[in-house]
């Protein structure tokens, strides 16, 4: 599986992700159009090294609670010192093939929380069956639940210049450019909300789903 690329350069993904110059802005758009509420349950699905925590815990608050979940066991150990480190109590990890995930993997003392929120950022275009994954992301949520989607795409227009970058960057995170996993949520939500950034590489979509 992809996340196995990632085994022997944890230590060196940030670094080398492009997460602050180019990155970060998505995790930002994503965040931003989810309309997360104080006191929600979001799962960061393919959370990697953590990278979007800050941003979800700033979301849902103290009271609010963020999982992220990977199959990568050298990633989430990154993760979860960069919680522990950070002092966000209200984080933890859970190990688990994204593809195969069910409501009983997030259960802590055999009680499954609800779930109001399903963000994934950077992590679909690298699975390779994000239909899926989506699909069982989708019973993972409560009815009205928001799924929210950041992830790649050529860039467009007066950018499209940048593309051999952008294809670059891609095939060095083992990403697929062209999965486009996005159009899965946009088919079936409501209430989508969509926007791009860096010259349309990054899409961000988020969707309510029953």
């Amino acid at each position: 599986m992809a996340w196995k690329k990632y085994r022997f350069g944890t230590q060196f993904y940030d670094a080398m992700s492009g997460e602050w110059a180019v990155y970060r802005s998505g995790r930002v758009a994503g965040i931003e159009l989810m309309g997360l509420r104080p006191g929600d349950t979001v799962v960061d699905l393919g959370c990697g090294t953590g990278l979007s925590f800050e941003l979800l815990v700033d979301a849902v608050g103290p009271t609010g609670q963020v999982i992220g979940v990977d199959a990568s066991a050298p990633m989430l150990q990154v993760a979860a010192k960069r919680a522990v480190r950070k002092g966000w109590s209200n984080v933890r990890v859970v190990q688990a093939d994204a593809t195969k995930l069910s409501a009983a993997d997030l259960a802590v003392d055999g009680v499954v929380p609800t779930v109001d929120a399903v963000f994934s950022a950077y992590a679909l275009s690298v699975m390779g069956s994000h239909p899926t994954v989506l699909a069982g992301a989708q019973k993972l949520l409560r009815s009205g639940g928001r799924l929210g989607i950041v992830d790649m795409q050529r860039p467009v227009g007066a950018a499209k210049i940048f593309t051999p970058l952008a294809r670059l960057a891609c095939r060095m995170g083992g990403a697929d450019i062209e999965a486009h996993p996005w159009e899965w949520l946009t088919q079936r939500a409501d209430d989508v909300r969509q926007t791009s950034r860096r010259g349309g590489h990054i899409r961000a979509v988020t969707g309510t789903l029953k």
